[in-house]
């Protein structure tokens, strides 16, 4: 699932690998695959059901959902499959798909949080400008977030290829330019699908958070019967449902930075320093558990609707007095199709 080879580093003379470290790469991405598939699926279908009274946010949800879906399906399955197999099984052409789809998950999930950010950040900060641009029915941020990550990962197509890496043994491994290519492509690759999206989500929460100061003073101000500074009175009043909407970006965007920091983190590791442990569980799990990313964002999204939270502790109620656990699933799996079909989310 890294941007690298399966080992972690491109290039790595010894091809053996640790029998018990594939076991439990093979466990988690397995995990990690059937949860992000099955949460993901659930948002979509209930988001889908509700196609015709989409909201803004619940566009930007769904999209994020497709993006979460392509990690889930071409980069943690293949993944999955490469550990399995130890070896890339395929010609050329399907390795060089396969590492493109990879980075494109990577770069849709990344820039769909961006632009749902930059999106809240407008509603906020910006009402009068967003309510212009919302007359048309073309998401402009939604098909720039897949422009971005589709141009983005075309690299990927021509570093990758089937190489052979031993006698009669062939796998699907990049080749950089020697000594510098592969420092350049992994700092790039960190610079473009976390650093600069970092930067740019963490300067709108900022000024989010500015404008909620600004408008908590307006409304003390208005309370106390004072005049408002010009600056507090341009500033949008705040629904709840707007500050539950925020709430939930942000958790998004918290989940976001906890799973993909240590990745790039160890990446860049591996890549600028030669005695870098590239080959200890440490390293390759934080590697994989950078797809939680994916199983978390439909789970956040779940937990800020209206109707899950409530339906689960009335479960969790009944679970005390009832001993049927058969109906207990059933009630479970109601709750869960329920809470999609019914969550209620903000424009």
């Amino acid at each position: 699932m890294c941007p690298l080879n399966d080992s972690g580093s491109v290039g790595a003379q010894d091809l053996a690998r640790d029998e018990g470290l594939a076991v439990v790469e093979i466990a988690l991405l397995s995990v990690i695959f059937v949860c992000a598939s099955i949460l993901n699926t659930s948002v979509l279908v209930g988001l889908w059901r509700q196609r015709k009274q989409m909201s803004r946010m619940r566009v930007f949800v769904f999209h994020l959902c497709v993006a979460d879906m392509v990690v889930a399906f071409f980069q943690v399955c293949p993944q999955l499959m490469w550990d399995i197999t130890d070896r890339f099984v395929g010609p050329d052409l399907v390795c060089r798909l396969v590492k493109y789809l990879q980075v494109l998950g990577m770069f849709s999930s990344t820039y769909m949080i961006v632009v749902m950010t930059v999106d809240r950040y407008q509603a906020v900060c910006k009402p009068m400008v967003r309510f212009q641009r919302s007359r048309t029915k073309l998401n402009i941020p939604v098909c720039v977030a897949w422009g971005v990550s589709l141009l983005g990962s075309l690299p990927q197509v021509f570093i990758f290829s089937q190489v052979e890496v031993a006698p009669g043994v062939f796998d699907c491994w990049a080749n950089f330019v020697q000594p510098w290519g592969l420092q350049t492509y992994v700092t790039w690759t960190t610079l473009v699908i976390f650093v600069l999206p970092v930067i740019t989500i963490v300067f709108c929460q900022v000024r989010i958070c500015q404008a909620i100061q600004i408008n908590l003073y307006q409304k003390t101000q208005q309370r106390l019967g004072l005049p408002l500074p010009s600056r507090a009175s341009s500033v949008a009043g705040m629904s709840r449902a707007r500050v539950k909407t925020l709430k939930m970006t942000v958790f998004i965007v918290l989940a976001y930075i906890v799973c993909w920091a240590p990745f790039f983190t160890v990446q860049l590791w591996s890549a600028w320093d030669t005695h870098a442990p590239k080959e200890t569980a440490i390293f390759t799990i934080l590697m994989l558990l950078a797809s939680l990313n994916s199983c978390a964002n439909p789970c956040i999204y779940l937990v800020f609707s209206d109707q899950f939270p409530k339906r689960l502790f009335t479960l969790m109620c009944q679970r005390e007095s009832n001993g049927d656990s058969m109906q207990d699933e059933v009630t479970l799996v109601s709750t869960l199709y329920m809470s999609f079909k019914n969550v209620s989310e903000p424009k």
